[in-house]
């Protein structure tokens, strides 16, 4: 059997993007470009440039090479280099309608996930699951050698993509001066249980055991969305655990009469339901318009149908119960205070958890928080405005009293943080 000869590619260097199907977008470019030169590919997988893993900390900063294994031909090229000059756009027009084709040998997203699962290595953190006990399992993202010096930091994610989606372009910043953990919440990533509760009351619950389970026993916590009610409920129930919580876009004093009084974009929970946890490419076409000011145009429905099958399938009804847990008679006045110092960041034009909520809040924690109004921003607001999200996120989370014990560290200070 002849052995295939590697082609390498030089692939451009990915720009961060600010929506997630504005990253997977360019990333399918760099993949048209490449298939203008190898349409035969038969498998396809990164490499990186350099041996050094703690070198590739971003996305910018992937100089990729890719190796693909074409079936022999003679024509076959022995090496391709595409330098970061090259115009991705005057390469890859000519091979747009290969596209569909080629996505049913590979998936983009599934290329993208494994893209981030190399960075938060990178980051200096491995991937652990955890036997919580009565049938329930918590998958967390935890440092290789977490630093007794260091404070603790838990990034908690929303609904949508899983949590290395949506903390990929901050982890980074907060890995030098932190034990950074970001865990999958039950039913999301590679968590579950067999139980029946659907609370945000036991979410918070099984965090705290997962985080006692790593030998943390105080934190600070950032949640998005639906990661913010799981976060204030740790910081109800577990007050003594929490040092610092952030809750961004986290609709958490909505009340159900707020969905009748027409508050939200959605009339019912079934139809915040099928936005939220979208099955088709229309439905998800639907929940970028709500999650973005400017989402991403023109995606493909290809394209869309496999960051579906990729990201959205799984525990699809038990995440429709999880929605209807923290609407069915949710009223303000149950909400329990929390008397944490507390930061509230919102998206202006917030179209999912309106920016109503974001001063209901405000008023119903007191003068322990602050709040941020992002402006030009949507739901999506650690996505579509990564810097300003991250500078608040270092404004907030970052004490030189805290940080400044580990002096071994060489990003622990706050000169080496940067947005």
């Amino acid at each position: 059997m002849v052995k295939p000869k590697k082609v390498e590619l030089h692939v451009c260097h990915m720009k961060r993007q600010s929506a997630f199907v504005a990253s997977q977008f360019e990333l399918m470019s760099c993949w048209a470009a490449i298939t203008s030169y190898s349409p035969h590919c038969s498998s396809l997988n990164f490499q990186k440039q350099t041996s050094d893993p703690s070198k590739i900390t971003t996305p910018q900063k992937l100089h990729n090479v890719l190796v693909c294994y074409p079936r022999p031909s003679s024509s076959s090229p022995s090496q391709l280099s595409l330098s970061s000059s090259h115009s991705i756009h005057q390469i890859h027009q000519p091979t747009v309608s290969m596209l569909p084709k080629l996505s049913k040998c590979f998936s983009f997203t599934a290329s993208r996930d494994w893209l981030y699962r190399h960075l938060f290595a990178s980051a200096g953190l491995r991937s652990v699951a955890t036997d919580l006990g009565e049938g329930t399992t918590m998958h967390c993202w935890v440092p290789k050698l977490p630093k007794p010096c260091k404070p603790s930091l838990v990034l908690v994610h929303g609904f949508g993509a899983n949590a290395m989606w949506q903390y990929g372009e901050h982890v980074r910043h907060f890995t030098g001066n932190f034990n950074v953990y970001v865990p999958d919440l039950v039913f999301f990533g590679e968590s579950f249980t067999s139980r029946s509760e659907r609370s945000e009351s036991f979410q918070a619950k099984c965090l705290v055991k997962m985080m006692e389970a790593h030998g943390v026993q105080r934190m600070s916590l950032v949640g998005i969305s639906y990661g913010g009610f799981v976060g204030y409920s740790v910081g109800a129930q577990f007050p003594e655990v929490v040092e610092k919580l952030v809750l961004c876009c986290a609709g958490v004093c909505l009340e159900e009469v707020d969905m009748a009084n027409g508050l939200f974009r959605v009339s019912s929970l079934d139809e915040a339901s099928n936005i939220l946890l979208p099955q088709t490419p229309d439905k998800l076409r639907e929940l970028m318009k709500l999650s973005f000011v400017r989402p991403a145009r023109g995606v493909p429905t290809w394209f869309l149908q496999d960051f579906i099958e990729v990201m959205c399938t799984d525990y699809i009804e038990e995440k429709r119960e999880l929605l209807e847990s923290i609407l069915k008679g949710r009223q303000l006045s149950d909400l329990p205070k929390i008397q944490l110092p507390t930061l509230i960041i919102w998206g202006e034009q917030d179209q999912i958890f309106p920016l109503e909520l974001g001063h209901r809040l405000k008023g119903h924690i007191g003068e322990n928080s602050q709040m941020v109004v992002i402006k030009n921003a949507g739901h999506a607001v650690n996505l579509e405005k990564p810097k300003e999200f991250g500078k608040h996120l270092k404004a907030f989370l970052i004490d030189n009293n805290i940080t400044k014990s580990c002096p071994t560290s060489p990003l622990g200070s706050e000169e080496n943080i940067h947005f």
